[in-house]
Parts: structure tokens; C-alpha cells; sequence
């Protein structure tokens, strides 16, 4: 695990990239920023956290880093060694962790239900939506921790990398390191994540409808082989893709509200 600081005295701020060593946009805007070395105006820890798997270009070696949190200093499993390790530097820090995703090609962000960084933060960041995790923050980050999770974009692409660069800057200027504070939308939707889509097993899987966009209740959302999956009722899919996870299409959400 990589750590540095800009500022003098204890960091309150810290930004986080590879969480998963298949993520490479967060490592990436960490190193510009670190390389840049800009006068901040408050202390911020950056941390490049599992390097070992970014270095062999996987999501994790031994466990899902973001699915074992609070960690384990004495386990067997590089990864939990690794979550309870990062929780110490993290420990009294208001954090942006940057990650990147196959359902989407914008950044859009993730927070712990009714989390106060929604307000605080959120509408000062590039991003197309807010989802509120709900009860599906088990071992992750956001869990444990005063957490903004940005997916940056699409996962290894040009752009992730971009725009990694770009919400570490707003990030900074939203909590009064950088100046350049400035609110980028009036009308940020706010999504609840509600229930988990399984995949069922199957050859080939594809997913039909885009995420944030409405599905209408008797509309195909996806197919498992030649099975159809119909929506019983109207939802908004998240994190939908087909090939993103193994057991999993995505999410169903809810629109609860829009910031503005």
C-alpha cells in the first residue's frame, strides 16, 4: 500500500484509488495529482491501496478487497490484512474512493444510505447520480468509513482516467483543499438501491436496458442464454452489465429524490 500526503499536520481528506488492481483510473489521478504537488489548503493523505493486484492486473488476489472490510489483521488473506491496514489510514478521514465499472461510461457516485456527503460533496462533483447503497454495503468501504465511492467510468479505458483526475480536483475543492469550489448540477438525481438481479446460469448473458432509465413494467431487461428476464414492476437499473459480475446483472433501484 502506497501513502503520501500533501499539507502539513494530520490529514482529515484522503483520496484512495485500487481498491481493485483492475481499476487502474484511481491509481492514476493519485500519481498526477502527487506528481503535480499542489498547495493545498488543508492536509490530504493519498493512498494507492492494493498494489500487489494492480500489479498483475486483477481485481484481487486472495479476496474482494471491497467485500472484506473491516479486515482482519491476522488473516491468511492478503486482502484482509490489507482492509483492516487501510482502515487505520483512513481512520478520522472524509474520503473519495475512486473505482470504475463495465455498466456505465460516466461517473455517478456511491454513498452509505442517507449519508451527509450527499449534500456536502456530491453536487460539487462531475457526476451523473447518487446511489444510496442501502442494505447492500456489507464488507465495503463505504460501511465503514466517512466514504464517497465515484465510479469513474468505464473500467481501463482513457476516459476513467480522465475523469479519476478530474473528481480528485472537485473533490479537493468541494471540502476547502483546492480552491475552485463550484456546484456542477442543480438537479442530481438520488437512486436506492432495493434488490440484487441474479444471474441465472447460462452461456452467454446480455443486458438490454441502459442504466438510470426507467424499465417498464412487462419489458425484457436482460437474457440468461435463451431465458428472457421480465420486469414485473418498474425500476432503475444500477450497476446493470453483463459480464460486471459473475453471479449478478446489477441492481434494481428506486428514484427517491433529486438534489437541487
Amino acid at each position: 500500500m502506497r501513502v503520501e500526503q500533501l499539507g502539513e499536520g494530520e490529514p482529515e481528506l484522503a483520496v484512495v484509488g485500487a481498491i481493485h488492481g483492475d481499476e487502474p483510473c484511481g491509481s492514476h489521478a493519485v500519481t498526477k495529482i502527487l506528481d503535480e504537488q499542489p498547495a493545498v489548503e488543508r492536509p490530504v493523505k493519498f493512498v494507492v491501496a492494493n498494489e500487489r493486484a494492480l500489479e498483475r492486473g486483477v481485481r484481487y488476489t486472495d479476496a474482494d478487497l471491497n467485500r472484506v472490510f473491516p479486515g482482519d489483521p491476522d488473516s491468511e488473506d492478503y486482502e484482509r490484512r490489507l482492509a483492516h491496514d487501510l482502515m487505520q489510514e483512513l481512520r478520522g478521514c472524509t474520503t473519495l474512493s475512486i473505482h470504475s465499472t463495465q455498466s456505465y461510461d460516466r461517473p455517478f457516485a456511491i454513498v452509505n444510505d442517507a449519508d451527509p456527503l450527499i449534500e456536502s460533496v456530491c453536487p460539487y462533483l462531475s457526476i451523473d447520480a447518487v446511489v444510496e447503497a442501502g442494505g447492500f454495503t456489507e464488507g465495503r468501504l463505504i460501511e465503514y468509513a466517512d466514504v464517497v465511492e465515484v465510479e469513474a467510468g468505464e473500467q481501463g479505458s482513457d476516459s476513467a482516467k480522465e475523469y479519476a483526475e478530474v473528481l480528485v480536483r472537485e473533490f479537493l475543492g468541494a471540502t476547502g483543499a483546492l480552491p475552485g469550489r463550484e456546484r456542477h448540477t442543480d438537479e442530481l438525481p438520488v437512486y436506492r438501491l432495493e434488490r440484487l438481479i441474479p444471474k441465472r446460469p447460462a452461456k452467454s448473458y446480455d443486458v438490454r436496458v441502459a442504466n438510470f432509465e426507467r424499465v417498464a413494467p412487462g419489458a425484457t431487461f436482460a437474457t440468461a442464454g435463451d431465458d428472457e428476464l421480465v420486469a414485473q414492476e418498474p425500476f432503475y437499473p444500477v450497476l446493470m452489465s453483463s459480464y460486471g459480475y459473475e453471479n449478478e446483472f446489477g441492481y434494481a433501484a428506486e428514484l427517491t429524490r433529486t438534489l437541487g
